[in-house]
């Protein structure tokens, strides 16, 4: 790691520290016992997700437009996001006096745009995607005469958002390793111009979705391999292609190590954050815990922090994901069963499974699909359990009652008939 002159110093983040509080929530940092316990090391984790917005967005959206002139300030200011830039902007410019206008691509969530214009700004739903909306960004921009404000790759929000850093430090104990999600980088850049001069001996740890490793290209830590797909992922806030210039550079000369983490345990995180901390987490706030969770021989027994960047996650995609962590472990089982089809045969399935100690949460009934006889029925039932060794003991008692049990569904071919060789097909 090498300091030399870099677009953000400490005395910027410092400065921003003092020009914006009061105006953004200084977050709580609290030690978790039971992610401690869980995971052998000692975490602390720093609740961004307690911002007005529920994001750490407001620290460095709010020094930039604390830094704009009388004269730009009048004209207004753009922006570009599908999410928490677009919130964190329109609330600190409403609070500010200043008109804020924001791009958000086709197809974001109605959640986020009514969320945004509750905030105060002008939303303007144009562009495919994040690059064409900022091409219209730039076009509104041009012809207003207003200032563009940029999601990461600005000194001023870089400095804003390394104010999360000093915090760390301050209100902290004396961390051994931070964790801390990366996407364009300008919250993991500003932490670590503020970490390494507070804490010089610190690990810091960059964490990206394995489906979006642009930050861990960008520094040059790995190739990218050949089945790289920058598939779809449950971390979008940090789901970037191409990584900020500026943030790149900081990362590259005072960041320890970035890492990558599965979908998997990002879900795995979301939950655990739910269940254990009662935080709701999006999905790039949890890739710290999921970090963690990867590698756990790496931080047992040392003092970790975590950041929960955010809470902007939408409710449909927080369902699915508590019911598929659900599945996961075993308290939501999916069983196929085959009962005589005959009167009362569904009754008496319904009720073995309350004897075994089961909660049906669903059910199909299925007579088209059965693939032994035309009166059998197949039930396939979605049931609740205490947990994976609770629905092992229900597919085994409802076995030993003399039902065949079948894991997951069965569905019998369609066949189309043979032609009739005296008419041809």
């Amino acid at each position: 790691m090498h300091q030399g002159r870099l677009p953000v110093t400490f005395e910027d983040v410092r400065a921003a520290h003092a020009a914006i509080a009061g105006a953004v929530v200084r977050t709580p940092m609290a030690r978790s016992h039971t992610l401690s316990a869980i995971t052998g090391a000692d975490v602390w984790v720093k609740f961004e997700n307690l911002q007005y917005t529920a994001s750490f967005k407001e620290r460095g959206a709010r020094n930039r437009l604390l830094r704009l002139e009388p004269g730009q300030s009048d004209a207004g200011v753009v922006a570009m996001s599908a999410g928490n830039h677009a919130q964190a902007v329109a609330h600190h410019a409403t609070l500010l006096g200043i008109r804020s206008t924001i791009v958000m691509p086709e197809g974001t969530p109605a959640n986020k745009i009514s969320a945004t214009e509750d905030n105060g700004a002008t939303v303007v739903v144009a562009g495919t995607n994040l690059d064409e909306a900022k091409d219209i960004a730039m076009q509104i921009v041009a012809e207003e005469g207003a200032t563009f404000i940029a999601p990461y790759d600005d000194p001023a929000i870089i400095a804003g958002q390394g104010t999360c850093g000093i915090e760390l430090i301050e209100d902290g104990p004396d961390l051994d390793a931070l964790l801390v999600p990366v996407g364009g980088g300008g919250l993991f850049s500003g932490i670590c111009v503020a970490a390494r001069t507070l804490a010089p001996r610190i690990e810091l740890i960059g964490v990206q979705s394995e489906l979006h490793p642009a930050m861990v290209l960008a520094t040059g830590r790995t190739a990218a391999p050949p089945d790289l797909t920058w598939g779809p992922t449950i971390a979008e806030g940090i789901a970037v292609k191409t990584p900020g210039r500026l943030t790149t550079e900081i990362i590259t000369a005072l960041a320890d190590d970035v890492v990558t983490v599965p979908e998997r345990l990002i879900e795995e995180a979301v939950i655990w954050f739910l269940e254990i901390e009662k935080m709701v987490s999006e999905g790039a706030g949890a890739a710290p815990l999921a970090a963690l969770l990867d590698d756990p021989d790496r931080f047992a027994g040392r003092t970790v922090g975590l950041v929960l960047s955010g809470a902007n996650i939408d409710l449909r995609l927080l369902s699915a994901v508590i019911m598929r962590g659900l599945a996961r472990t075993g308290r939501l089982c999916r069983v196929v069963i085959e009962v005589p089809d005959s009167p009362g045969a569904l009754g008496e399935l319904t009720a073995a499974v309350g004897r075994a100690g089961g909660n049906i949460v669903d059910l199909w009934h299925h007579r088209e699909f059965g693939v032994h006889s035309a009166r059998v029925t197949e039930i396939e039932l979605l049931v609740e359990t205490r947990d994976g060794e609770s629905a092992e003991q229900l597919k085994e008692s409802l076995s030993g009652q003399g039902y065949i049990v079948d894991d997951v569904p069965r569905r019998a071919a369609v066949r189309t008939p043979s032609p009739d060789p005296r008419t041809g097909p």
